[in-house]
């Protein structure tokens, strides 16, 4: 089975042990929610670990539609066994739990069971035996279950709700924001100077544009600090990467350096550049943390993360592409990289070498941070 930190190996061999697994597969514990876990053959690993809101109140079409899209997202031979598990009261559950057995009846997918959790009772919708499956449901308790204990990773936390994951990657507030609306229109400024004093018939030939290169630089730069543990500490160089990420040159070539092995630590630079982001550049940094969360298995982060990028730009073409991709059950070892910073390069049709030296947006007069050390200005390693 999978987990947002990667491959462990766990046998589930009962449905409070799957219920104590599922919110360390979202990573939250899920409510008002249906959670289809899907298995493949012969292994019996858990491939599929999907969520879908409970409509409220039913609705049929809706209902209907959630079913439908489900149901594609189990594909034998590579699922073929599932379980449902609605998270809820019966009269929110039960229909949309119905609608999905009967879709599924129709494929060659096994049903193992049809569960129904509410509090810390669960009922089962495909057992009748009242010795293992009482009208008031089977008491169990997620946190405490051996296997939420194997499932547990130090540094990763299952969070309350969905909406406690969201606030993980919500906006800055208070005086972080205030600073952030500064230092986004000063980078607007420096932009604006760096491309007006590279114009014209003394720019260099070839090679990437002027915010571009020193783009290239400063993004290049804070996923090494990362990948080291470090962080960025200054809103100055937070609006710089924001603004410089606008270039599809520089998101491109961040996106090329996404290693799988090192999403913990680009997942840490995208999540705070998301928060830090100020309206009119979100799209790129919250798109690259969807990537990074889609990378270790954290689908429901990722789709938080499309959620912001598509707020802010509702036609951005990277977080369309993936919101398609990840909607449609693709699974991590599918995030792969889409071209090398080389090959990147190559299709801009930049010269090698033609980035300038430097990791710190030019200066606005003598009180702008300069470069410091290995890293932007701001960044501690």
């Amino acid at each position: 089975m999978t987990s947002p930190s990667g491959p462990r190996r766990l046998g589930v061999d009962s449905p409070a042990a799957l219920l104590a697994i599922i919110p360390h597969l979202l990573g939250f514990v899920p409510d008002h929610s249906l959670v289809l876990i899907g298995a493949g053959a012969p292994s019996g690993r858990i491939d599929l670990a999907v969520r879908f809101d409970l409509p409220d109140p039913p609705d049929a079409g809706a209902t209907a539609a959630i079913a439908a899209h489900a149901t594609t997202l189990l594909d034998p031979p590579e699922v073929t066994t599932a379980v449902i598990i609605g998270y809820g009261p019966g009269p929110l559950v039960t229909p949309l739990a119905d609608a999905l057995r009967q879709a599924l009846a129709d494929t060659k997918v096994t049903l193992r069971d049809v569960l129904r959790v509410e509090g810390n009772r669960y009922w089962s919708y495909l057992c009748g035996e009242p010795s293992c499956c009482p009208p008031d449901g089977v008491p169990f308790d997620a946190a405490r279950h051996p296997a939420a204990a194997v499932m547990t990773v130090p540094g990763h936390h299952v969070l309350a709700s969905r909406a406690a994951l969201a606030a993980t990657i919500a906006p800055v507030t208070g005086l972080a924001a205030e600073a952030m609306q500064r230092e986004t229109r000063r980078a607007e400024r420096i932009a604006a100077k760096l491309v007006a004093g590279m114009a014209g018939p003394d720019a260099p030939p070839g090679g990437p544009r002027p915010i571009a290169a020193r783009g290239l630089t400063a993004v290049q730069a804070a996923i090494t600090a990362y990948r080291q543990g470090g962080t960025i500490n200054h809103s100055s160089q937070f609006a710089w990467l924001a603004l410089v990420l606008t270039s599809l040159r520089v998101r491109d070539d961040a996106w090329a350096r996404m290693d799988p092995a090192r999403h913990h630590a680009h997942q840490r630079l995208w999540t705070d550049l998301t928060r830090h982001a100020q309206p009119g550049y979100i799209p790129a940094a919250a798109s690259l943390l969807a990537f990074t969360a889609w990378q270790g298995g954290n689908g429901a982060l990722a789709n938080l993360a499309l959620d912001r990028a598509l707020d802010d730009d509702p036609r951005y073409s990277m977080a369309l592409l993936l919101r398609d991709v990840i909607g449609a059950g693709a699974p991590p070892s599918l995030a792969r990289l889409p071209m090398t910073p080389e090959e990147v390069a190559v299709s801009y049709g930049d010269l090698p070498g033609e980035a300038p030296p430097g990791n710190a947006p030019p200066g606005e007069g003598d009180d702008l941070g300069q470069a410091a050390g290995d890293g932007p200005d701001g960044t501690t390693a």
